[in-house]
């Protein structure tokens, strides 16, 4: 089994930042693809960053130019950098995990970690 610990949320004013991270451990067997997720009240979970095995990153449109996600493979963690924060980045943001073992992939997610942006 694999466990997700996430940290970092809070409560900050608009244009500020947070540092979101997330840290792997359990039975991994690989890390394939690492990144977050974030869902706000009323609206469907969505894509905020990932990160390939190769250093490919993929970000949400919203979300480019103010967060970066990076990774430290030796220590199975991703940092979401969150810069010039707005009230509209308020959500519960979830670490998100990918794993494949031969042809069987495995998802997993955290517990969610909830930042708020005052106006």
């Amino acid at each position: 089994q694999v466990q997700l610990v996430e940290s970092g949320g809070g409560l900050v004013q608009a244009g500020g930042s947070l540092r979101l991270s997330c840290a792997a451990s359990g039975s991994i067997f690989s890390i394939d693809t690492m990144g977050w997720y974030r869902q706000a009240p009323g609206k469907q979970r969505e894509l905020v960053a990932t990160m390939t095995k190769g250093g490919d990153t993929n970000y949400a449109d919203a979300v480019k130019g103010r967060f970066t996600l990076s990774r430290d493979n030796a220590k199975n963690t991703v940092y979401l950098q969150m810069n010039i924060l707005k009230p509209e980045d308020t959500a519960v943001y979830y670490c998100h995990l990918i794993s494949m073992v031969g042809v069987v992939t495995y998802k997993y997610w955290g517990q969610g970690a909830q930042v708020t942006v005052s106006s």
